[in-house]
């Protein structure tokens, strides 16, 4: 389902894609986080998702109440304290999606895929 926003001045409609791209702007902002992953079916590791495909480590859900549930699936550098990262992820996002879109985030999941030396 998409977000659905109604005023007097008409009705608009807001993609889970557009959640989705805006969430991992945001992710991508804060620091130890290396980037998205997605599971290989074939083998079960975790690949770091590069270019216009950010989304993909990325599951958007919206009910019936226009509140947002949001997945992350994300890579973390090695040596950050992935507690923090990971809460400074969920407030930004938190902060980033309200402020974007004007709907409310119900859930943030984080699952934390792997981690990366970075160069």
């Amino acid at each position: 389902m998409n977000g659905v926003i109604s005023n007097e001045l008409g009705t608009v409609i807001i993609d889970n894609e557009v959640v989705a791209k805006c969430a991992a702007m945001a992710a991508l902002d804060c620091f130890g986080i290396v980037g998205m992953a997605t599971i290989s079916v074939r083998d079960g590791l975790a690949k770091l998702v590069k270019g216009d495909s950010i989304t993909k480590g990325i599951n958007v859900k919206i009910d019936d109440e226009n509140k947002i549930d949001i997945e992350f699936h994300i890579i973390v550098a090695y040596g950050v304290g992935i507690k923090t990262v990971v809460s400074n992820l969920i407030k930004t996002v938190r902060y980033q999606i309200e402020e974007f879109t004007g709907l409310k985030v119900k859930n943030i999941n984080v699952y934390v895929e792997g981690v990366r030396v970075i160069d």
